[in-house]
């Protein structure tokens, strides 16, 4: 006959056991923070790149994937082949609508391509003069 009790301790303990080094491996693994670091260094040039494209005399506030605000609208960093996908929104003041971009960058952090949506004239000025940017109202 098959004493339950025992049965149960041992399982117990073993499936307790089982928990403990998953959690275990899973918060000494590196590479989850070496990809997030990777992708804070991606969304910070981002930013940069942005404000330099797109700051027409003023500062922007940004919506990106560090600093989310579900509110306006969803963001994301994504990696693709030769680089990583950025999104967000952007906005000059308060009293302007917040206006999506979705950009591209290469494996050194390079801008490949920037789209954004806005009506801003300037904004519109400043794309004609570079293939890499793209606007649509």
């Amino acid at each position: 006959m098959i004493n339950h009790r025992i049965v149960r301790a041992v399982l117990a303990f073993l499936v307790g056991l089982s928990l403990a080094v998953y959690a275990y491996h899973r918060a000494t693994d590196p590479e989850p923070r070496r990809q997030r670091m990777q992708e804070e260094t991606v969304v910070r040039e981002a930013r940069d790149i942005l404000q330099r494209y797109l700051a027409v005399g003023s500062t922007l506030e940004i919506v990106d994937p560090l600093a989310t605000d579900r509110a306006v609208g969803k963001v994301y960093i994504y990696p693709v082949e030769g680089g990583w996908q950025v999104s967000g929104h952007y906005r000059r003041a308060e009293t302007d609508d917040w206006h999506p971009w979705l950009m591209r960058l290469d494996t050194e952090r390079r801008l490949q391509s920037l789209a954004v949506r806005d009506d801003n004239p300037a904004v519109a000025a400043l794309a004609a003069g570079d293939d890499r940017f793209t606007v649509d109202p």
